[in-house]
């Protein structure tokens, strides 16, 4: 069978080169796709393509209207394709197809809806008052930093290229997007059709490769203006250094630990149930997942049997089949990070009361698989408390106190998101309030509209994306002061210095 060659997309030429990576699909093992390996060198070129169109304007100065129709364009066709590409999505990433409908390409497309919408309603430029005793008035201005790189992980690829590109170019900046190495044939086909809409050569460049050399150039460009960059913590401190060499701006959402917390109110079916999506969503591979449980000692068997039960319900098995609950995750090498992981809470106490393994049967031999895990037993200074998993695995603690929970779920590195569960909504808000999260969901988890801004506290990241204010982190403050008194002889700020 054939499978789908992609090139390299740099200023607007669809470029190949004569070393090709092959995307495998995660459930199977079997290719999906061959792409070009990028380089340093064509970094570079698209560093510099990017450059170039910045300074020759060709988008910058396009109408903010204008930008928003080509957003929207897109948008429309990322939905006449919707059904396609989540399959795609699917057969790169692993992710259920349930999800790669909604979650991928469904949040993808009202991001660039939003995105557009914003372009149009943001004041790029207002006057400013009056500016005594001057006799002067002020322009305030928002203009686009220029060369933005934009870098993505496996995880949602789509999802957070539209959080990054979206604003980016609703704000009139150019773009270096590299996607993860696993992930980029959403990217490369989200670049078609910006090509399809008509964006000036040069806006939109996307660069393909490894992580070392192709993400490390990028990120420690010179000619680059802002890195936007979500992936690890380790990671981020990288680019953060990196960032001091040219003053550059960076939004950053890194890792996560998200603290879960049932109230001794809660009801125990919906608390179970969120718990479990809290965490297992995506195959487990969300930077904002609830994998902390922290339940009542005095319910805590209760929840951990039902935990156990109701985990071990879930369908594992073909990502693409609609009734499939749990995929595998992205590769063999995160499969076995996950269960040494796993075997290490068990050597230190913990108590594995569901998963923990590889499912059984002919068609798991093959592929990156593993079971939803239940881990009881922890405590908030063992590994996998306090380190981020990133797989389907929930890790169980008890508390005494609500006060005690508070402190174990701010007792951590992290401050992504949190959870609080509780039929006393105004008390399950109080203990929400005093969270150190960036998000935190009552009754309920992964719910993150574009209106309102993603991001964390702490080692979880710098900055928000989304959001009313999202078109600011993309763009500089501008003032401009216009005298108004009319000559020199009344001119009031010359009198001051320089006498009549």
């Amino acid at each position: 069978m054939t499978i789908p060659h992609y090139p390299l997309y740099v200023d607007g030429e669809w470029t190949d080169r004569a070393d090709h990576c092959t995307i495998t699909d995660p459930a199977t093992g079997e290719p999906v796709a061959t792409v070009a390996r990028g380089t340093t060198d064509d970094v570079d070129r698209a560093v510099a393509a990017a450059a170039t169109a910045h300074a020759d304007g060709s988008w910058r100065r396009t109408p903010p209207a204008r930008r928003a129709r080509i957003i929207r364009t897109v948008a429309d066709a990322l939905e006449r394709r919707q059904e396609e590409l989540a399959v795609l999505q699917t057969r790169e990433n692993g992710a259920t197809i349930r999800t790669s409908k909604v979650l991928h390409l469904g949040l993808s497309i009202a991001h660039l809806r939003y995105f557009a919408d914003l372009a149009e309603s943001y004041a790029f430029e207002i006057p400013g008052p009056d500016m005594y005793p001057f006799r002067s008035t002020g322009i305030l201005r928002r203009e686009p930093l220029g060369v933005v790189a934009a870098i993505v992980p496996f995880n949602l690829p789509l999802t957070v290229t539209a959080l990054k590109v979206g604003p980016a170019l609703a704000a009139g900046n150019t773009v270096v997007l590299k996607p993860d190495e696993h992930t980029p044939l959403l990217a490369l086909e989200l670049a078609r059709e910006f090509e399809a809409a008509g964006l000036p050569r040069g806006v939109l460049n996307v660069v393909t490769g490894d992580g070392v050399p192709v993400g490390a150039r990028l990120s420690g460009h010179p000619g680059v203006r802002k890195t936007a960059f979500t992936g690890s913590t380790e990671v981020g401190k990288e680019i953060l250094r990196q960032s001091a060499d040219t003053v550059r701006r960076v939004t950053l959402e890194l890792g996560g630990k998200g603290p879960n917390i049932v109230l001794p109110d809660a009801d125990l079916d919906l608390a179970v149930d969120g718990a479990l999506y809290a965490v297992m969503a995506n195959n487990g591979q969300a930077c904002e997942a609830g994998s902390r449980l922290l339940v009542p000692r005095e319910r805590e068997a209760a929840f951990v049997s039902a935990l156990a039960a109701r985990a071990g319900s879930l369908r594992v098995g073909d990502p693409l089949d609609p009734a499939t609950d749990l995929g595998p995750v992205i590769t063999r090498e995160r499969r076995d990070d996950i269960l040494a992981r796993v075997e290490k809470a068990r050597a230190d106490g913990a108590v594995v009361v569901c998963g923990g393994g590889v499912p059984e049967g002919e068609r798991f031999e093959t592929g990156n698989w593993i079971e939803p895990t239940v881990v009881a037993g922890v405590t908030n200074d063992s590994r996998i408390a306090r380190e981020e998993v990133f797989g389907p695995v929930l890790t169980v603690l008890a508390y005494d106190s609500v006060e005690e929970a508070v402190a174990l779920a701010n007792d951590t590195s992290y401050g992504l998101s949190a959870g609080v569960w509780g039929r006393d909504e105004e008390r399950a808000l109080d203990v929400a309030r005093r969270i150190d999260a960036g998000m935190v969901f009552v009754n309920d988890w992964h719910v993150t509209p574009t209106a309102y801004p993603f991001g964390g506290m702490k080692q979880s990241g710098l900055g928000r994306e989304g959001g009313p204010d999202a078109l600011d982190a993309y763009t500089e403050s501008k003032f401009i002061s216009v005298d108004r008194s009319g000559g020199l002889a009344d001119h009031a700020a010359f009198a001051m210095v320089l006498g009549s």
